[in-house]
């Protein structure tokens, strides 16, 4: 029982890690600002609508700032 209980506990740290992970954003092409296929590999769900909304300057790339205010904002997943 005492193996049950320690891997499960065990178990059960390594789901609230995972949880509580963080999605990582690579800027692939090194520019400093994030496009709309490097957000998407990141949150594959992530529309074009969305990503305009994030773009607040409208350069067609998303700044580490803009993507910081757009989670805050709940528009791009934290």
């Amino acid at each position: 029982m005492t193996k049950f209980a320690l891997a499960f506990a065990a178990l059960s740290a390594f789901a609230v890690a995972q949880a509580n992970a963080e999605t990582v954003v690579t800027d692939t092409d090194g520019n400093g600002a994030y496009s709309l296929e490097e957000l998407k590999a990141a949150f594959p769900d992530l529309t074009e609508e969305t990503f305009k909304a994030a773009d607040t300057d409208a350069d067609g790339a998303v700044s580490a700032d803009e993507l910081k205010a757009a989670q805050a904002a709940g528009t791009i997943p934290a």
